[in-house]
């Protein structure tokens, strides 16, 4: 098996991220993420916080389940192209939402607000990721749930294109750790596999961090 190709690093500024959305007409899916979907299709439509909604598939399926959303992201340009893309779906989906720019690493939403945070696919690096996780934590409103998906650590060892920076994966574990077990109930750890394709057009399999905990 060669080596994996990496992807170039990862920066987590406003400039970086406004570019990368301008490279292109649509970074994303506009599909909601799996995890998001399989995790919370169940739970009582509420308030819920979307922290880092890029161009906001996963907060227009939360509005369509009749969830009222705050989506947060770094990007102005992700936002602008979130808010046409609410709009499309219709004035009954895009009134459920609340469109907000914030730098993530240093953004206190609140405590007890949310009866969902959802965090998908965000990957900070150590120093932040860990204080931003204990904010998004402390949003969560008694009975609530706290959902982070990721990429996996162990695709690094595969072929798939991942930035070469360890140190922005993690495991449902490390999430578990960070949170007091008298105040959290953890209904979800689980690294599922899915089946996906390389730089080189392979089939591999790769991994997911999938965690949802629920506040006591």
């Amino acid at each position: 098996m060669s080596e994996p190709e990496a992807e170039p690093p990862v920066r987590h500024d406003r400039a970086y991220w406004d570019e990368r959305y301008r490279s292109q007409d649509r970074l994303w899916s506009h599909e909601p993420n799996r995890y998001l979907v399989s995790e919370a299709s169940g739970l009582s439509p509420g308030t819920a916080l979307d922290a880092g909604c890029g161009e906001g598939a996963d907060a227009i399926w939360l509005a369509r389940q009749g969830w009222q959303v705050s989506a947060v992201d770094l990007s102005s340009v992700a936002l602008e192209r979130a808010a046409a893309n609410a709009a499309a779906a219709g004035d009954e989906v895009a009134e459920r939402i609340d469109w907000q720019q914030a730098d993530l690493t240093g953004w206190d939403p609140g405590r007890d607000r949310f009866d969902l945070v959802s965090s998908q696919y965000l990957h900070l690096p150590p120093g932040q990721r860990e204080p931003l996780f204990e904010r998004l934590a402390a949003a969560v409103r008694p009975g609530g749930s706290l959902l982070i998906a990721a990429h996996h650590p162990s695709d690094l060892h595969t072929t798939i294109r991942r930035p070469n920076q360890p140190e922005l994966f993690f495991t449902g574990d490390e999430i578990a750790a960070a949170l007091d077990p008298v105040l959290w109930q953890v209904v979800t750890n689980a690294a599922p596999e899915r089946a996906a394709t390389d730089h080189e057009g392979r089939g591999v399999t790769i991994r997911d961090t999938v965690f949802r905990a629920v506040r006591r």
